[in-house]
């Protein structure tokens, strides 16, 4: 991909130069993030790093954010140890020496030398973290005669050079088996949902066998801007689930330049993608490209709005330099080649309130023809997307009890094309929400954290969807091409054959030592079809273990 070879090119042979202090990012679903979510909730304040939009965060921020949160005198005993987790497992950018802990028995001298990295090494200019990754779970399904599992075993690093250059990466090698709606999900769009390539796991259809790699390399090159680049994956919002960018498929190639001076944060994000294909094989897969900004601005101290937009399109392979102009408003830009290509818009906020709550929302615009839809509002043209949520934490004056609210919906032909190549995915997966479109969801969340090393987790999604009936095109499928619709009007959120879905989980884990958590659960799906009689319901148990990885939702 030329945009980013060029980006790389100029940092890492110029920026480097005169660059800052750089860090690297938490991973993917890290337990910090909620930790974070509370600290700033309470807070009742944006603070100038404006977390919780931009996903992943930068290590050397939230750090000032905990020497912040360190200063409090009210914390309770389970804040306490997640903000001395907070330290331990981002311990480079600790500036008061007092708060570095080192193990009392590290192994062979050389090994755990602090309680949360196998391998550290702190040297002139030179800093590096090697940790094992290990999942294996084991599961039973209702009415299913095999085993569910997961196993994966891997290795993930860090570090930073000079303290200008930081870099990570992350191997594991998977093989699962999930809910048999998982494998619906496999087979019908031969992809693995969050990773995508796998291959058949011992010739049994049912188990999947893939590798789950990333990595990064991070550059300051001011006090204001920063640069990443790699293959790894981004979310913007503040919510469950992302109508603009979320991390729920799979990784991708990207660049991504993020300017943050005074009450402005803005963010430009280069990506080279994999359009859908039908078949599996030894085979060169065509490119798709995207170029998505945003601009959030702290309108005040507990308020943000941000601006959003993106294109996605095809240029047999190449990068198309228009989209290169970092200045916002893309529409115009895609208008003056012609209008070939998908370009989306929208707006979100976040909004803390009474030092307990946030409040949260994001508008998708996709081609919306006010004058249109003023007169027919059921017209295939009205394409957009509507999430409205809400944070409640230490919910009823109980304390470390937070509950989730979120609604979702996204009417029909959104994110969709005329052409199937710049429809809003990647690799067979939607690069926003998972149901695509016609949709509309309903999402609660409780977490209760009693103890210092316990945690409950339970979620409830419920939602309905209007799938394609036979050859007609009821614009869920995001892809398929909208010409494909047999009429002009007459769409109605979640029209065609109606799906109805519950899916609700309970987990329960404890952390055992340092990123070492023992977990058990359960998770119940029942679902329903307008023209079949009967529900299926799928009831699923799981018990097992996970280091320095993220747990494995099925959250579809």
């Amino acid at each position: 991909m030329q945009i980013i070879k060029s980006l790389f090119k100029f940092v890492f042979f110029v920026l480097p130069v005169y660059s800052f202090a750089q860090s690297t990012y938490l991973p993917q679903d890290d337990k910090t993030y909620h930790f974070i979510d509370r600290m700033e909730i309470s807070h009742q304040h944006l603070n100038e790093l404006n977390f919780s939009t931009l996903k992943p965060y930068l290590r050397k921020n939230i750090l000032a954010l905990a020497d912040s949160v360190a200063a409090k005198q009210n914390l309770t005993l389970t804040e306490k140890n997640d903000l001395r987790s907070l330290y331990l497992n981002n311990n480079e950018w600790i500036t008061d020496p007092s708060r570095f802990v080192a193990s009392k028995k590290p192994i062979l001298k050389h090994f755990y030398t602090t309680p949360a990295n196998f391998f550290e090494t702190h040297q002139k200019d030179f800093f590096l973290t090697v940790n094992p990754v290990l999942q294996f779970k084991a599961g039973k399904s209702m009415d299913y005669d095999k085993t569910l599992f997961i196993n994966s075993r891997g290795i993930t690093l860090r570090g930073e050079i000079a303290k200008r250059i930081g870099f990570s990466s992350t191997i594991v090698d998977n093989q699962e088996r999930g809910p048999q709606f998982y494998q619906q999900q496999v087979a019908a769009y031969k992809a693995v949902p969050g990773v995508g390539f796998y291959k058949i796991f011992k010739k049994d259809p049912s188990a999947n066998d893939y590798f789950d790699g990333r990595g990064y390399l991070t550059f300051r090159a001011t006090k204001y801007i920063d640069f990443q680049m790699g293959y790894d994956k981004n979310f913007i919002g503040n919510g469950y689930r992302s109508l603009f960018l979320s991390d729920w498929g799979s990784s991708y190639l990207f660049a991504k330049v993020n300017t943050k001076i005074w009450k402005f944060n803005y963010q430009n994000l280069f990506m080279e993608l994999i359009p859908q294909f039908s078949t599996k094989g030894d085979t060169l897969y065509r490119r798709k490209y995207a170029a998505m900004h945003h601009l959030s601005l702290n309108v005040s101290k507990w308020l943000n709005i941000g601006l959003f937009e993106g294109v996605i399109f095809g240029r047999k392979d190449h990068f198309d330099f228009q989209y290169i102009n970092p200045v916002i408003f893309y529409r115009h830009v895609e208008g003056t080649i012609g209008s070939p290509d998908n370009a989306v818009a929208g707006l979100d906020f976040k909004a803390n309130i009474m030092h307990r709550t946030q409040l949260y929302g994001q508008l998708l615009l996709d081609e919306f023809n006010f004058a249109v839809i003023k007169k027919d509002p059921y017209n295939w043209a009205n394409k957009y997307g509507l999430q409205l949520g809400a944070k409640y934490i230490d919910a009823f004056g109980v304390k470390n009890l937070d509950l989730q609210m979120e609604y979702n919906r996204v009417r029909p032909f959104t994110y969709s094309h005329f052409d199937t190549i710049n429809n809003y995915t990647h690799y067979n997966q939607p690069l926003a929400h998972p149901l695509g479109a016609n949709f509309q969801e309903w999402l609660g969340i409780v977490r209760y954290h009693p103890l210092p090393k316990w945690d409950v987790y339970a979620q409830a999604i419920y939602f309905e969807k209007g799938l394609d009936s036979g050859n007609a095109n009821f614009g869920g499928n995001i892809f398929r091409s909208y010409l494909t619709r047999l009429t002009e009007s007459g769409y109605k959120m979640s029209s065609g054959n109606l799906m109805k879905c519950l899916n609700a989980t309970l987990n329960v884990s404890y952390e055992w030592k340092p990123n070492l958590f023992l977990e058990a659960g359960i998770q119940n799906r029942v679902y329903s079809l307008s023209n079949a009689k009967e529900k299926t319901q799928e009831l699923t148990f799981n018990f097992g273990l996970r280091m320095n990885w993220f747990r494995r939702a099925y959250d579809f």
